[in-house]
C-alpha cells in the first residue's frame, strides 16, 4: 500500500472554533477575539496554529451574524477554513459547526477538535499529544492542566473562605477538546434538548455517560479573558515564535 493511500485512510480531523461571543469582561468596544495581539488579532493567532497543523483537514469558525471583522482577516481566505453563523451560547455555536461539518465528511470516523477562539498560545506539540491520545481514549479526551495551587471554596454569596478544597485529582479544563464528531454532535443535540447546562464539550460527553481522557497540556495555553491577559499572551507568543 502506498504512503499516499495510507494517508488518505486516516480519520479526518475537523477543528471547530466558536467565535460568536462578545467577551464583555474585556471591557472593550469590540469582541475580544478581534483585539490586537502584536501585529494581528487574537483570533488570527488562534487560527494560524490550527490551519498550520498538517493533521487538521478543516477549520470551521462560528461567528456572529453581526460580525463585521472576520472577513478582513487574511486567514478567512485560507482554503482549509469554513465559516458558519454561530448561536447565542457557546454550545449552540459548536453544535451548528458540527452539524455543518457532518455534511461535508464522507465517513463516521471523523474527529472534532473544539478550541477556544481566545486561546492563541496553543502549541503544535499539544495538538500532537491530543491527537495521539486517540489510541488510549477512544471516546475522546481534552487538554488539561493539574491544579497546582491551594483551592478555596467561598461562603455562598460572600468573599470569605468556607473551606479548603483538596486539589488532589483536580484539573483545569483547557482546549482543544477532541471527540468523535458524530458522537459529540449527537450528545450535544440531546443535552440541549434536555435543557442541560453545557459548559464545555466534555460536559456533554460526561452527561451522556462517557469518561473523557485527560491529556496534560502546557500551562501557557491561556484563555484571554481579562485585559491583563493580553500582555501575558503577547509574552508567551513572543517566547514561542
Amino acid at each position: 500500500m502506498s504512503s499516499q493511500s495510507s494517508l488518505s485512510q486516516q480519520p479526518q480531523v475537523i477543528a471547530i472554533v466558536p467565535a460568536a461571543g462578545i467577551g464583555s469582561r474585556m471591557q472593550a468596544s469590540l469582541p475580544k477575539q478581534y483585539l490586537m495581539l502584536g501585529e494581528q488579532t487574537i483570533l488570527a493567532h488562534t487560527l494560524d496554529v490550527l490551519l498550520e497543523h498538517s493533521s487538521i483537514d478543516m477549520v470551521v469558525v462560528a461567528i456572529s451574524a453581526q460580525d463585521t471583522w472576520f472577513e478582513s482577516l487574511p486567514q478567512a481566505q485560507n482554503p482549509k477554513l469554513r465559516k458558519v453563523t454561530g448561536g447565542a451560547e457557546r454550545a449552540d455555536s459548536v453544535l451548528k459547526s458540527l452539524q455543518y461539518a457532518s455534511q461535508l465528511t464522507a465517513t463516521e470516523t471523523a474527529w472534532a477538535m473544539v478550541h477556544d477562539a481566545a486561546r492563541p498560545c496553543l502549541s503544535q506539540a499539544d495538538i500532537d499529544k491530543l491527537l495521539a491520545s486517540r489510541d488510549k481514549f477512544e471516546s475522546g479526551a481534552i487538554l488539561a492542566s493539574p491544579v497546582r495551587d491551594t483551592m478555596k471554596r467561598a461562603v455562598k454569596g460572600k468573599s470569605t473562605i468556607d473551606t479548603t478544597v483538596c486539589r488532589e485529582d483536580l484539573w483545569h479544563a483547557l482546549t482543544p477538546q477532541l471527540f468523535p464528531l458524530v458522537s459529540l454532535k449527537d450528545n450535544l443535540e440531546k443535552a440541549r434538548k434536555a435543557g442541560v447546562s453545557i459548559t464545555d464539550e466534555a460536559s456533554a460527553m460526561e452527561w451522556a455517560g462517557f469518561s473523557p481522557g485527560l491529556v496534560s497540556g502546557r500551562a501557557d495555553n491561556i484563555k484571554v479573558t481579562h485585559p491583563d491577559d493580553l500582555a501575558l499572551a503577547e509574552l508567551f507568543l513572543g517566547l514561542n515564535r
